[in-house]
């Protein structure tokens, strides 16, 4: 019989602390270990517990979900998925800093029983939970050597040459947040080429995502809209259930099928890059569950781009650049804190 995954709630209210445990008590996967009220009395438990995954709250009496977060994430990391309302700016503020802390996705609450999406709302927080139940959260400190692949799947060869790129492309899934907030800081206001984004994230919450983003980093960050033109000292963050491309220089919002189960996908963007910028382009590939981005990549390293991932040592989940190397499509593998010194590095000097 397939071992149980223990499950933790944090709850305040006692309708929604209920529903939940409802809604995970009646998945058998799952095992309930405790519903509490409270911040503080999830600490008290925790070690006596030894949750495999929590269900969070954010806005709790006494100490808030962020705070909780921060607390558990040093005293005995557990992957924490933040259950919130989208109430207001603060509760989403709360959320989006949970995130960059360590918890590592955001669903919304769940609505009741008699509601018409109770049942999609239900069956995505169970699929959170147990998706991210499996991620390995540790206390992990971040190398600050380069690291150029490994045995099964090494890099593609640095080339020489001067080469002049017009745009960068990032995508980004479980453990996101954290990552862009470090890398787009570490790469100044002067950062000369305009960046396109694709996060996969529930999309209620990413307009707070986008909003958040702009306030915690030196970039302007916005939603992208069909026929723009994109600009240094934006980042352009494909919209909720549409792909972003790219047609002559101009982003191009599509209602295409999703592509490695995503929309919008990271592929659809590196593809379109490939397409119109050839060698002129940088991709990479943050921190993610899965493969989206990864043939991407490929068809942009395949036309000469610049193409870089996320090592393994500093990546929440190492799904989507693992799948990027092993398809071919990295040029280079680096820690997330190397990342942005590359991108500079290759956007103001130019070489390869």
């Amino acid at each position: 019989m397939r071992k149980k995954i223990k499950v933790l709630i944090v709850e305040d209210s006692l309708v929604v602390r209920e529903l939940l445990k409802h809604i995970i008590g009646s998945d058998e996967r799952f095992d309930v270990l405790a519903a509490v009220a409270s911040a503080e009395e999830c600490l008290e438990q925790l070690d006596t517990l030894r949750p495999d995954v929590i269900s969070l709250d954010i806005r709790l009496p006494g100490m808030n979900g962020l705070d909780a977060t921060l607390k558990i994430m040093a005293r005995r990391p557990t992957p924490i998925v933040v259950v919130a309302a989208q109430v207001d700016d603060v509760e989403l503020n709360i959320a989006m800093n949970a995130l960059r802390a360590g918890a590592l996705s955001v669903v919304e609450k769940p609505v009741g029983v008699t509601n018409a999406g109770y049942e999609t709302m239900a069956a995505k927080i169970c699929t959170q939970l147990a998706i991210m139940s499996q991620v390995q959260v540790v206390r992990q400190g971040i190398s600050r050597g380069l690291s150029f692949g490994s045995d099964e799947t090494p890099a593609l060869p640095p080339r020489s040459g001067p080469v002049s790129y017009s745009m960068a492309g990032i995508v980004a899934s479980t453990g996101g947040p954290q990552a862009l907030v470090q890398l787009l800081g570490g790469l100044g206001a002067d950062f000369p080429l305009p960046i396109l984004l694709v996060q996969h994230i529930t999309a209620s919450f990413l307009e707070g995502f986008v909003t958040w983003l702009s306030g915690a980093t030196p970039f302007e960050v916005r939603i992208a809209e069909d026929d723009e033109k994109p600009v240094p000292g934006r980042v352009y963050v494909a919209p909720a259930d549409r792909h972003l491309g790219l047609v002559s220089g101009h982003l191009a919002i599509l209602d295409s099928p999703a592509v490695c189960s995503q929309k919008p996908s990271g592929t659809v963007l590196f593809a379109a890059m490939a397409r119109e910028l050839g060698q002129h382009g940088i991709g990479v590939v943050l921190t993610g569950m899965g493969s989206d981005g990864a043939d991407g990549l490929r068809q942009m390293a395949d036309k000469g781009a610049y193409t870089i991932v996320e090592d393994a040592s500093t990546c929440v989940v190492n799904g989507m650049p693992a799948a990027a190397a092993k398809l071919g499509g990295a040029r280079e593998t680096l820690p997330l804190p190397a990342i942005a010194a590359r991108l500079r590095e290759l956007a103001l000097g130019g070489t390869r």
